[in-house]
């Protein structure tokens, strides 16, 4: 009953926000949106198929990329937006098979160079339009509707993340997210067990760069332009802290995760832009705090905010009929 009255005002905040907010703001909402996008995936590759993956950003950038090209050639927007997660998962598919093969750092760091290789290909491809990038990507639209505020696509992005965050929860409560759990305590005795570990760690492999595509087509019809700066290393390290603080193998963990990491960020972009700050101060700022929220949540909250949270919630409700009786 608690969970389910949270759930509802969490959905009414979430609606009434994009009305009262500026444009500002709401700019920040809608980013923050589709970071939480990708992180819920995250979310699930590495807490529940344990596989550490430091290339999202590539199937973000998949993602934009395939929105904009078929946009830009005239392809209804609507099926730009529905090809873009569905190309970033046949990617990770073909990507995955050899990748998927590797563990731990060696599997982090090929992902990494995945995405070093994909921003290189799309700078110097000229369908792409190189470094430049594509411009003047159509408004989102539906039929003869256009849209064509913020607003707009703040309502469609956090629709994204409801149908995200409702695909994420049908995985983990299902018999395969029961496997995923397995897999990621120890693959050899998941093995053991007759799951199928390849299959599933390319499945989910696939299904948050699914996740991650869909926020990139977003993102695409959102900026009007993409180009390979808008998808830097940085923003897939991002991705990772976003879903270690949040809680690594909670789905609310890792919106909460991109929620607080995308408000420290806007806070920090605000205090380097003061008179005085020198330009390298944004980058430098972002690569301390980074390392600084990593080090404190690993050794003060593990578990990251929300596994906290809900434990010492859990702990109190506990302890009071005790002390009634």
């Amino acid at each position: 009953m608690i969970r389910l009255v949270a759930g509802l005002l969490v959905a009414a905040v979430t609606l009434a926000l994009p009305s009262v907010l500026d444009d500002s703001a709401l700019s920040v909402y809608i980013l923050l949106g589709l970071a939480a996008m990708v992180t819920v995936g995250v979310s699930l590759l590495m807490g529940y198929a344990g596989q550490v993956s430091l290339g999202q950003g590539a199937f973000y950038a998949i993602g934009a990329y395939t929105a904009a090209l078929l946009a830009l050639s005239g392809v209804p927007p609507l099926a730009g937006l529905i090809a873009a997660p569905v190309v970033a998962a046949l990617s990770a598919l073909v990507i995955g098979t050899p990748l998927l093969r590797l563990r731990g750092h060696h599997l982090a760091f090929a992902t990494l160079a995945m995405q070093l290789i994909l921003l290189s290909l799309a700078g110097q491809l000229e369908f792409t339009g190189g470094d430049i990038g594509l411009q003047a990507i159509p408004q989102f639209s539906l039929g003869a509707w256009e849209a064509q505020d913020a607003t707009t696509y703040a309502y469609l992005t956090w629709a994204g993340v409801a149908l995200v965050m409702l695909v994420t929860h049908n995985v983990i409560t299902s018999r395969p997210g029961r496997a995923l759990r397995a897999l990621a305590t120890s693959e050899t005795a998941a093995a053991s067990s007759g799951i199928p570990v390849g299959r599933y760690k390319l499945t989910v492999f696939a299904l948050s760069a699914a996740f991650a595509g869909l926020a990139g087509g977003i993102y695409c019809f959102y900026t009007g332009y993409v180009a390979p700066g808008s998808f830097p290393v940085l923003i897939s390290i991002q991705y990772i802290v976003m879903a270690v603080v949040g809680g690594l193998g909670t789905t609310w963990g890792a919106v909460i995760g991109a929620s607080a990491i995308t408000l420290l960020l806007q806070g920090l972009n605000t205090l380097s832009s003061l008179p005085g700050m020198p330009t390298y101060a944004p980058s430098v700022l972002s690569y301390a705090v980074y390392a600084l929220l990593l080090i404190v949540v690993v050794l003060f909250l593990p578990q990251g905010l929300l596994p906290a949270v809900t434990d010492r919630l859990s702990r109190k409700r506990r302890a009071a009929p005790a002390r009634t009786r």
